[in-house]
């Protein structure tokens, strides 16, 4: 199969893949630059000597220093945390474009306060910013995956999802080397550090400037009665006229989704929090999804972006530069699997596969650099060039990031933006998100006072839970790539097991569609005048004709 082949769940137009579809998810995955560089760019700038000289930093102790790091990244966690939960009631009542909007124009108001920051007022600014911005973050974390869940078709619905991955990336690169750039090329000063505070408007002002153009989700105005509209919305992102064959079944589908959570869950603001509580499979499979981010965390990736120069110097490599220059490295890699995790990887190899590769080889290379620092102790024993033993590590070290980017990075967002019915999804997604920000705060907080007292152990650590990982993706993670949102349910259902459940659902998927076309092909016009009489009369008796019927 060529790197850009789908798999498709039914004929499909080629006009359904067009750049209006591949655009917006684009715009809104502009949050995730923002969450990208921040993660990226916040480690190496509290490393600068102009910050540090500034705020004082090179005057107190190691553990004054690691206690006041972590209070400046975790600040921006926990309001991205908050900001998860506050977008489920955006979402809902508001729709995920004006949600988009508002997240951005949050976000930009937190990176401002933070660019008013100095010395001499301390890091009060930086605080509240932080806090600020990240509240817009959380929300956006939780309104765009679903936003594009939502107008992706099914055979790139992963691709499109991943875009949010690939802003993240980007942010990323742009947030390791700004430091490294800022380092080599200018003067120590107040700008200096100030500079890579500022380029975090940049996406934010694309992505509010953006929301202006994105039409809202078709599925959120069908639920919201406004028929009409998402109906333009909908041949509008597809390409294709309202009588356009594709585009009856899809709005067909969508009526039949709503009117089965009419009936199932309900339509108000409160019905998802009591299908929830009632039903015992939907918990469960929620448990599922926000637990992804439990193991996503443990593999250590935020211990590496948040304090990157950090890691870098426990494997033996010394130098504000050095260091800065090496986690560029572990950037531009990060983005290169990136892309092809987006264009290949994720809608042919699949999820639930990828997840599975990740944890067996990431642990494996984290054993490796782990069991170097051990034997090396390379803090104990510097040296003015890295040994062979320390290149080996480094080797790793990048080896973790080629296994961890394609599988753990983006996986478990995709998955949480497609498992669960559109009446549940704004809540759902809500509680995933502030499940990543919940455990993305616990490693920024503590990953300073780990590295100070564990030493090799930080590596052993995050090792051993992606070993645990695998046992449990393989018995619980079914595979949800080109599964219609429609048949999520019954992925989920009772007696399937994860190991098979995909084969039986597309197995299904097809029965379905090659009984589609046959009827279609056996129609006669004779029969289609006969059915739109028989609908005339349904009309005629005051009943409407079955979705099927389209």
């Amino acid at each position: 199969m060529g790197i850009l082949a789908k798999v498709e769940d039914r004929p499909t137009p080629k006009e359904v893949y067009n750049y209006r579809v591949y655009l917006s998810a684009a715009l809104a995955s502009f949050a995730a630059v923002m969450i990208g560089y921040d993660s990226a760019f916040i480690g190496g700038t509290i490393a600068l000597t102009s910050f540090r000289t500034e705020f004082g930093l090179d005057k107190l102790s190691t553990t004054d220093v690691a206690f006041l790091s972590a209070n400046i990244v975790s600040t921006y966690q926990a309001g991205c945390f908050f900001g998860a939960i506050g977008g489920y009631p955006v979402s809902t009542l508001m729709g995920r474009k004006l949600g988009i909007f508002l997240a951005s124009a949050i976000f930009l108001v937190g990176a401002v306060i933070q660019c008013v920051a100095k010395g001499s007022i301390g890091f009060g600014p930086i605080y509240a910013g932080r806090v600020i911005a990240g509240f817009g973050i959380g929300m956006a974390s939780n309104i765009v995956p679903a936003y594009v869940t939502e107008i992706a078709p099914p055979a790139i619905r992963g691709r499109l999802v991943g875009f949010y991955e690939m802003g993240w990336q980007i942010g990323g690169l742009v947030g390791f080397w700004i430091n490294y750039g800022v380092s080599t090329t200018m003067e120590i000063s107040h700008i200096q550090w100030l500079i890579p505070f500022i380029v975090q408007i940049i996406p934010g002002a694309i992505m509010l400037i953006g929301s202006f153009w994105l039409r809202e989700s078709p599925r959120w105005l069908l639920n919201r009665g406004r028929s009409e509209e998402a109906i333009r919305n909908l041949c509008w992102i597809r390409n294709l006229g309202e009588g356009e064959r594709y585009v009856q079944e899809e709005l067909a589908m969508m009526e039949a989704q709503k009117e089965s959570q009419r009936q199932s869950i309900g339509l108000d603001f409160w019905a998802p929090f009591r299908c929830i509580w009632r039903n015992s499979h939907i918990r469960n499979r929620l448990l599922l999804g926000a637990s992804l981010f439990a193991w996503q965390n443990g593999t250590g990736i935020n211990a590496i972006n948040y304090y990157s120069p950090t890691v870098f110097k426990s494997i033996g490599l010394t130098g504000t530069n050095t260091g800065l220059f090496s986690t560029g490295i572990f950037g531009v890699i990060k983005t290169t699997v990136t892309i092809i995790w987006i264009l290949y990887l994720i809608d042919i190899v699949g999820r639930r596969r990828l997840l599975l590769i990740g944890s067996f080889g990431g642990a494996i290379c984290m054993y490796a650099v782990g069991a170097y620092i051990a034997i090396a102790n390379p803090s104990k024993n510097p040296s003015a060039t890295v040994p062979p033993g320390g290149i080996a590590a480094m080797f790793f070290f990048y080896m973790w990031t080629v296994f961890y980017t394609p599988t753990w990075n983006g996986g478990p967002w995709v998955i949480n933006a497609e498992i669960f019915d559109q009446g549940l999804r704004g809540l759902t997604q809500a509680v995933c998100a502030s499940s990543n920000w919940f455990f993305n705060f616990i490693i920024a907080r503590f990953t300073p006072q780990m590295f100070n007292s564990m030493g090799f152990g930080v590596y052993m650590f995050f090792a051993s839970l992606m070993i645990l990982s695998i046992p449990y993706v393989y018995f619980l993670i079914p595979e949800t790539k080109s599964v219609p949102l429609e048949d999520m349910d019954y992925l989920f259902g009772k007696g399937m097991r994860p190991w098979n459940a995909h084969e039986k659902v597309m197995r299904r998927v097809r029965e379905r569609a090659e009984e589609r076309e046959m009827n279609e092909r056996q129609r006669t016009p004779d029969d289609m005048h006969k059915m739109k009489g028989d609908v005339r009369e349904l009309e005629r008796k005051g009943t409407s004709s079955p979705a099927d019927s389209v």
